[in-house]
């Protein structure tokens, strides 16, 4: 109203604007009436040229987590935060309602403090329906590891969760991580104590103290105590495992994870008032060092040989010897060693390679496996001409005699089935009957 007066007084756009104390772009939009007192001017939603995918993706996966979709619309061009991406998704009612899931409050929750560089804990996050291509069965098994103070994790994928793949996994963790906390805590995994009791294994006690740390186990039916990595559990199972796409490798879907991980590093936190990321905490955290080496584990995984004489591990093929294609053999590797061994089920070694990078890819081949290989190849080649196929050959006389012999079967067979009823004997027996004399009673003495 008063740029509207002093406009009818005679005053300029510049004398108006330094008197309001706005800008000249600001009154001159007001004199002109394409700004409204009182309504905000909006910017344009960036969500709308990605408004069909975002509702197409919840259609078909309505629990996908929004962090999810913001990472794949980010890579499809994106521009905004995270914040109004969020806010434009509940603006334009995008995701489908779901009663069941329904969020409950009410509960009471407890607030435990962890100390920078005091604990790790570790988890095994089973994931249903794993490729078939990986050869890990029904579910694939990631262990995941999470610093308590900081929530920074890293992960691994395991083919298995027994007692040597654990103690590769934490070496892994621990690895990338930077160093060890003092303490690891697990749950009553069967691999690290006894559940019944808590108390650790004998086995697990020797692989605490070569790292040189303590070991916590949960209490029963106590998940919150260990609710850091329980929450990173489900962050890699809904923003990373749930959109695996099929046909991916094991190595690729590690390299996922990691991806995952350093991307879940930027979050933000604050601690006592000051505002820090993940991986600045992490940082900050005193970690111990590391030994050189695992601890001396050994590995054991069953293979089949291939047509090719090779057997897969680690991401590698590794040469066995000539005349073993689809026999059961064993994969043995001790950890810190740079050797494997393949064995047969009675335990006799018939391989032994130094091992290559995990997941590289390559092929070793053993010289005399590769000479005995092409002998028995060459062994099994002749130059004879193939048979021919376009020539007339009736059927034999010893065929047509077998032909015959079977025709009789089936004749006799038929005969033997059919039943012939003859009245006139049924009428010739009766006849009889009536004309025998009837038989006299013997008295009784």
């Amino acid at each position: 109203m008063d740029a509207h007066a002093l406009r009818r007084q005679g005053w300029t756009i510049s004398a108006i604007a330094r008197h309001l104390g706005r800008d000249r772009k600001t009154i001159r939009a007001y004199l002109k009436g394409e700004r409204v007192a009182g309504s905000r001017q909006l910017a344009p939603d960036a969500l709308i040229p990605f408004l069909d995918y975002c509702r197409q993706r919840l259609s078909d996966d309505p629990h996908l987590w929004a962090s999810t979709l913001y990472d794949e619309v980010k890579e499809l061009g994106y521009l905004g935060a995270y914040s109004t991406f969020t806010r434009a998704l509940r603006r334009h009612q995008v995701r489908p309602h779901c009663e069941p899931c329904k969020r409950s409050s009410g509960r009471d929750v407890a607030v435990i403090s962890h100390p920078p560089g005091e604990e790790i804990q570790f988890d095994w996050l089973e994931l249903p329906e794993a490729p078939s291509e990986w050869g890990v069965g029904e579910h694939a098994h990631l262990l995941v590891g999470a610093l308590a103070h900081s929530g920074r994790w890293r992960a691994v994928l395991m083919e298995s969760e027994d007692f040597p793949h654990l103690v590769q996994g934490l070496d892994q963790i621990v690895h990338k991580l930077g160093g060890t906390a003092r303490r690891w805590r697990f749950d009553r995994m069967s691999t690290v104590c006894y559940p019944s009791t808590g108390r650790v294994l004998p086995a697990f006690t020797a692989v605490a103290k070569y790292y040189g740390v303590g070991v916590d186990i949960c209490p029963p039916r106590r998940g919150n105590r260990k609710g850091v990595v329980e929450k990173v559990n489900h962050s890699a199972a809904q923003r990373w495992w749930r959109t695996v796409p099929d046909g991916l490798s094991i190595q690729q879907a590690q390299s996922g994870v990691d991806k995952l991980a350093l991307r879940m590093d930027e979050r933000r936190r604050k601690v006592d008032g000051i505002s820090t990321t993940v991986a600045e905490l992490a940082d900050s955290e005193s970690l111990l060092e590391l030994p050189v080496r695992p601890f001396p584990a050994e590995l054991e995984v069953q293979r089949t040989v291939s047509p090719q004489s090779l057997v897969s591990y680690g991401g590698n093929f590794y040469s066995v010897p000539p005349g073993l294609p689809g026999a059961q053999v064993s994969v043995l590797h001790r950890l810190g060693e740079d050797e494997i061994r393949i064995v047969t089920a009675g335990r006799s070694v018939i391989a032994c390679h130094r091992q290559a990078p995990r997941g590289s890819g390559q092929t070793i081949r053993d010289t005399g496996h590769v000479i005995a290989l092409e002998r028995a190849v060459l062994a099994n080649f002749t130059d004879r001409a193939p048979c021919k196929k376009k020539v007339r050959r009736p059927p034999s006389a010893e065929a047509l005699a077998e032909a015959a012999h079977l025709r009789d079967q089936q004749v006799a067979a038929s005969s033997a089935e059919r039943v012939v009823v003859d009245l006139a004997h049924y009428a010739a027996v009766a006849d009889q009957l009536r004309h025998l004399p009837a038989q006299k009673e013997e008295s009784q003495d």
